[in-house]
Order: C-alpha cells, then sequence, then structure tokens
C-alpha cells in the first residue's frame, strides 16, 4: 500500500510540475502559483463543507500552517533557481530535499533493511541522473546553487510536516485546505509585493478563460498528490515512501518526452531506468 500511494505521489507530482512549467511560459510563475492554488482551495472549501471535516480541527492543522508557509517559499526557491542556472543543474539538486523526511524516518526508529537501502540508493541515484545533471560547461553561480539548496530543503519539509498534520481522512481533507489557504495568502502576499514592485501580475492579454482547467489541473494534481504521500508515509516506512513519492522528475521528463517530443539525454534515459530498478528494489525489500 505504501508503494502504490507514494507512486501515486510521484505521478500526481510530475504531472503538475510539467503542467507548472509550461503555464509559466505563458504566465509569471507567481501567478500561476496563486491562481493554481486558488482553485485547488475553493474545491478543498467545497469538500471540507460536505463531509463536515471541521470536526477533526485540531493542533496538527499548525503543521498544515507551516506545510503552507514554506511550500510557496520552496516552490519560487526552485523557479528562480531555474530561472538563473541551467535545469541540468538546479533540477537534481532540488531532488536531495528526499534527505529531510528520510532523516526524520531514521530518527523515529525505522531502520530499512539491506534491500531496501539498495533501493533508497538506486533510486536517487536514478532520480539525479533522470534530471540530465550538468557534468560540464561555464561555472554556476553561488546564488543558484543556494536557491536550489534552499528549495530542496523546503519541499523536504513539507513532506514531512504533511504527514504529521492529519491522522484520519477528514482531517487530511481539512490539513490540506488549511495548507492551500495558506499557500494562497503567502502567494498572494508576494504577488502584490510584486506588482508594487513594477512586475506585471498577468501574461499581455490577461488571462484567457480557455486556460482556467490548466491552472485548475495543476493545483489539484498537486494537492492530490500531497494526500496520496500522506497516506503513503503514515501506512508504511517515511523512508521508503519518501524516497518513492521522489521519483517526480522522471515523470516530468516522461511527460516532456511525450508530450512535447523533447529528446531524452543517455543519462535521463538511464536514470529512468535505475530509478524503476530502485522502485523495484524498494517495493520487494
Amino acid at each position: 500500500m505504501t508503494a502504490l500511494f507514494a507512486l501515486a505521489t510521484s505521478l500526481l507530482w510530475g504531472l503538475a510540475d510539467f503542467g507548472g512549467g509550461l503555464l509559466t511560459r505563458r504566465a509569471p510563475a507567481l501567478t500561476v502559483v496563486v491562481v493554481s492554488q486558488s482553485i485547488a482551495a475553493a474545491v478543498l472549501g467545497a469538500i471540507v463543507l460536505a463531509t463536515g471535516a471541521w470536526s477533526a480541527a485540531g493542533p496538527r492543522l499548525w503543521f498544515a500552517v507551516a506545510a503552507g508557509l514554506v511550500g510557496p517559499v520552496a516552490l519560487l526557491c526552485f523557479y528562480q533557481a531555474l530561472a538563473l542556472g541551467p535545469m541540468g543543474v538546479v533540477s537534481p539538486l532540488a531532488t536531495l530535499g528526499v534527505a529531510v523526511p528520510v532523516g526524520v524516518g531514521l530518527f523515529l526508529g525505522e531502520r530499512p533493511g539491506p534491500t531496501q537501502i539498495a533501493g533508497i540508493a538506486v533510486a536517487v541515484a536514478g532520480v539525479v541522473l533522470a534530471g540530465g545533471p550538468q557534468l560540464r560547461g561555464a561555472p554556476v553561480q553561488r546564488r543558484t546553487i543556494l536557491l536550489a539548496l534552499v528549495s530542496a530543503l523546503g519541499f523536504g519539509t513539507v513532506f514531512a510536516l504533511v504527514t504529521e498534520a492529519s491522522t484520519t481522512v477528514t482531517g487530511l481533507f481539512l490539513a490540506l485546505f488549511v495548507q492551500r489557504v495558506t499557500n494562497v495568502a503567502v502567494g498572494g502576499a508576494a504577488l502584490y509585493a510584486a506588482v508594487r514592485r513594477g512586475t506585471p501580475a498577468l501574461p499581455p492579454g490577461g488571462l484567457p478563460p480557455a486556460a482556467l482547467p490548466a491552472y485548475g489541473f495543476v493545483g489539484l494534481a498537486d494537492v492530490a498528490a500531497n494526500g496520496t504521500y500522506a497516506v503513503a508515509a503514515q501506512h508504511g516506512p517515511v523512508t521508503v515512501a519518501a524516497v518513492l513519492a521522489s521519483l517526480y522528475p522522471v515523470v516530468t521528463a516522461l511527460a516532456a518526452r511525450g508530450f512535447l517530443r523533447e529528446r531524452l539525454l543517455t543519462v535521463q534515459a538511464a536514470g529512468a531506468g535505475l530509478a524503476l530498478a530502485g522502485t523495484l528494489l524498494l517495493a520487494t525489500g
């Protein structure tokens, strides 16, 4: 069950990143974040009202608030790093965030078996290679590396916080809603500050209504990924769930290959194969 939900997380996050990347080619990154998360918050709000999830309110919701504060910061650092430096450097560095939930799991007493340890090592190596790491070329700015590492720390922290935000299904709906509302508040404040500095909030010609379903898909896929990861981590080893959930760059690369006909580098294809091998080791270990 843990492997299934964690792999679903990778699929959803990978597709959300792919969709978000396409949208940011036409609109500012902050706008994509705020609009997509606002749609997700509205849908989750309706679910919370329909299920009576407000009854699950409790101290654990502070973990959801914290995740909502950290998430937009991590995402914006990631986008800025992509804008400053080559994706072949930024993407693999961002996946290092898996160290946070894995470290939490080890701290709490989880001890993976030899097969799982091998699977973790193989899968992480595969994810890094799937990002197409740039091994040659011009030196990368320190600021780019710092932003990528900050985003990695933020993504890993969100992984850990979402796991602690609820213990029931209705509580999970409420926690995800609170997280999204916080995301919108933080992203909206950042967008307002950017507009005050003269940065346009909308692309030339405005935001076409026909694009709203795409924004909704990105926001809801991200929400669903958080939910499936929480279930995976609560029903099995966090160390396994976190590594399997971190395979999303492979999904993004394959989506770009399938929909945009982008050619995979040899190192990316090898990384995808290693990630699959690591997944099999983790699932069977």
